[in-house]
């Protein structure tokens, strides 16, 4: 541990290069996963803006439990069933997974094709955490 600090105080210059890397690294993942939303910020954009909540897990993860009146269009079938969508292009459509990770992908995919896509932070497992309700089929 000492040498960790000898080497921060020796070479700060490094470590702050480094710093700037990943800050840099991050900022521009983010960026490309497109915008997200909070589970507060979703629930205020699906009861002032009526939000579609689009749930890319798979249909045996929907069941366990989905956001009320959510639709369910697992991400490997997305692209074939986008028509699906073509209603609701003029709603923002919230994107959700089990951990916000996933849905970076689908949401550029949606993105490139006009919709207004967010990114739902910390997915279902985060709105589980919060207590948030859930529909269980």
């Amino acid at each position: 541990m000492d040498n960790i600090f000898e080497f921060v105080t020796n070479h700060w210059w490094l470590v702050l290069i480094w710093g700037a890397f990943i800050a840099a690294l991050l900022w521009d993942n983010d960026r490309r996963n497109g915008p997200s939303v909070s589970t507060s910020e979703a629930t205020q954009k699906i009861n002032k803006e009526n939000a579609l909540v689009l749930d890319i897990r798979d249909k045996s993860d929907f069941g366990v439990g989905h956001l009320v009146d959510a639709v369910n269009i697992p991400y490997a079938t997305l692209a074939s069933r986008m028509g699906e969508l073509e209603r609701h292009k003029e709603r923002p459509i919230i994107l959700v997974c089990k951990t916000g990770q996933t849905v970076g992908m689908a949401g550029k995919m949606l993105r490139e094709k006009g919709y207004n896509a967010l990114r739902m932070k910390g997915g279902m497992m985060e709105w589980s955490n919060q207590n948030l309700p859930l529909v269980k089929k």
